[in-house]
């Protein structure tokens, strides 16, 4: 079993990333992008990785399920004692995150980069010069992509962090009930 306080810095490290990654994508929604991408992606998945990675084992070795209790039912996936409120608001923060990253995805040109001194975008073998302000939005629709994965991600690994967090004070499951049983 992984230690409490291992899985309680990790949600914290989790919930920290979801803030971190929301705060910078409203910033390039509001056309400011307030870090380089590489330092502002690379503290978002330091802070998201190793939560969710935490999230899934752990909850991998409470519940020991590999499927839902109930077919195409997204609530059941829910571990028992998790209020369906919770799974609701995490399921809408990740829809957040989704919608980011699609509507960055739509307002991509192609693949931005510096070729001889100008700003061209590249796109399926095709080169097209632009001018430095076209090259940074899409710079910064890259950076709001790549937030808005950790973003979810982040969601994810506080949500089943907490779960696992809040196991102990959990009433024991029925019979009809997956959690700590074995799926026939």
């Amino acid at each position: 079993m992984m230690p409490r306080r291992l899985l309680l810095v990790c949600s914290v490290m989790c919930c920290a990333g979801m803030v971190w990654s929301a705060v910078l994508i409203a910033g390039l929604l509001a056309g400011v992008r307030m870090l380089p991408s590489a330092l502002a992606v690379g503290v978002a998945a330091f802070l998201t990785v190793p939560g969710a990675i935490a999230g899934v084992i752990g909850n991998r070795w409470y519940y020991r399920t590999t499927r839902p209790r109930r077919a195409w039912s997204l609530t059941s996936w829910v571990p028992p004692h998790v209020p369906h409120w919770v799974s609701m608001l995490a399921g809408v923060v990740f829809f957040g995150f989704w919608l980011a990253v699609v509507v960055a995805f739509a307002g991509l040109d192609g693949n931005a980069e510096m070729l001889n001194g100008q700003y061209v975008i590249s796109h399926n073998g095709r080169i097209t010069v632009i001018d430095q302000s076209g090259y940074e939005r899409q710079l910064a629709l890259e950076q709001q992509i790549s937030l808005g994965v950790l973003g979810a991600i982040a969601v994810g690994g506080t949500f089943m962090t907490w779960a696992v967090l809040t196991h102990h004070a959990a009433p024991e499951p029925t019979h009809t009930q997956s959690a700590g049983m074995p799926l026939a």
